[in-house]
């Protein structure tokens, strides 16, 4: 099955339905669901991986998953499915993967121009643009982007994007519906606060030490 298929199949479910499944397959897989989860949403499959990760978080929570595995879970689940879309845009190609895999001209046009324009930052920030992260990863490395290259950008992006909805999650407990919306439209700003805070306060901890020496 075509990824437009599978996208239109995927929107024609209802949002509860896909709530429930997902909540029925954390309940019985646990972490292992996660992980699984998380390479098939990143490699381009209709997962919405921003409501998976947001309702691990409350079952973290509610104390039916474990905080710290669920996160690893998370992250490396993230990160193999970026890399699995870089390694076939490196080693398949895009000719290739069109014949395979549905992806919209102008969808990857937009994900190459802006990787020209951002290089490897848009790997960083790219998780929180939906339906344009797994285009990321094929366009770097269709481009010949280094594996060294590639993972300092695209694994950092993977542990932020996976720990801010898990987090989000977590915090919201039972009200994360009314927040979720508002939270994924502007997950670009999100992240790119977190970073400058986690920047700000290594800049200040940095000068502070400065001082004291």
């Amino acid at each position: 099955m075509r990824g437009g298929a599978l996208s239109a199949a995927a929107a024609a479910v209802s949002p509860a339905l896909i709530e429930r499944r997902l909540l029925g397959w954390l309940a019985r897989y646990g972490v292992q669901a996660v992980f699984g989860l998380q390479v098939l949403g990143i490699v381009g499959l209709p997962v919405p991986d921003e409501l998976l990760l947001t309702l691990a978080g409350t079952l973290v929570r509610a104390g039916r998953m474990p905080l710290v595995p669920t996160l690893a879970a998370a992250m490396t689940g993230a990160m193999t499915g970026i890399t699995i879309s870089y390694l076939a845009g490196r080693y398949i190609g895009l000719a290739a993967l069109r014949r395979f895999v549905h992806i919209p001209d102008d969808l990857l046009r937009r994900a190459e121009r802006w990787f020209h324009r951002a290089g490897g930052w848009l790997l960083t920030f790219g998780y929180f643009i939906p339906g344009v992260r797994h285009v990321t990863a094929i366009a770097a490395g269709s481009s010949g982007l280094g594996y060294g290259t590639f993972a300092a950008f695209a694994y950092p992006g993977a542990i932020l994007w996976s720990s801010c909805f898990v987090t989000a999650g977590y915090v919201l407990g039972d009200a994360w519906r009314p927040a979720f919306d508002a939270i994924r439209r502007n997950a670009m700003g999100v992240g790119i606060a977190i970073v400058a805070a986690y920047l700000a306060s290594l800049l200040f901890v940095l000068l502070r030490r400065r001082r004291r020496a």
